[in-house]
């Protein structure tokens, strides 16, 4: 009999604690029956007439044209300024002038070296006579501020003209 008296006190205290959604359920349905709706209408979209592609006798937009003029060749004049074509590159040869900012200078056994770090954050070091840039550059005087370099720029019409260009201390750029 105690079994059976626990057993219906159990039930009892689990039975109060079911819970009462009656209210929620009747507040939801409220909600929804009070929520208004609006939906635009899709827009209408005009229909194009069709198109009939009829160019099969014409090049295809995918094929390169055919050039049907004379290539014109520049022969090089042998008393102009050339750069050395056949001597190998060397690694500040790999960057634009513009990708390179001097970092600073240091003289070691009575030779003066310059810092020069590129965009990829690769520190380089160079000296008098060492080769930067893309257009054949050659270093030609190192100080503690700025770098001188001569440069081939191509002219045209097949010779090279000599140019120099000026990198200055990174630190110093932009101060007068």
């Amino acid at each position: 009999m105690n079994l059976q008296k626990y057993a219906l006190v159990v039930c009892i205290l689990l039975g109060g604690c079911s819970p009462q959604l009656d209210d929620l359920k009747a507040y939801t349905a409220q909600v929804k029956a009070s929520a208004v709706v609006h939906i635009e209408p899709y827009p209408e979209f005009k229909s194009h007439p069709s198109f009939s592609y009829d160019a099969h006798s014409l090049r295809s937009p995918f094929v390169r044209p055919k050039d049907k003029t004379a290539p014109t060749l520049k022969v090089p004049q042998g008393s102009c300024l050339q750069p050395d074509f056949s001597r190998s590159k060397q690694a500040l040869e790999a960057y634009g002038l513009d990708a390179l900012s001097f970092s600073g200078q240091f003289s070691a056994n009575g030779v003066d070296w310059a810092l020069i770090q590129s965009n990829d954050g690769v520190l380089h070091k160079a000296q008098r006579g060492s080769r930067i840039g893309l257009f054949y550059g050659t270093l030609k005087h190192i100080n503690k501020t700025t770098l001188i370099i001569e440069q081939l720029l191509p002219d045209g019409a097949g010779c090279w003209q000599k140019k120099e260009a000026t990198l200055t201390l990174a630190s110093m750029a932009g101060e007068q």
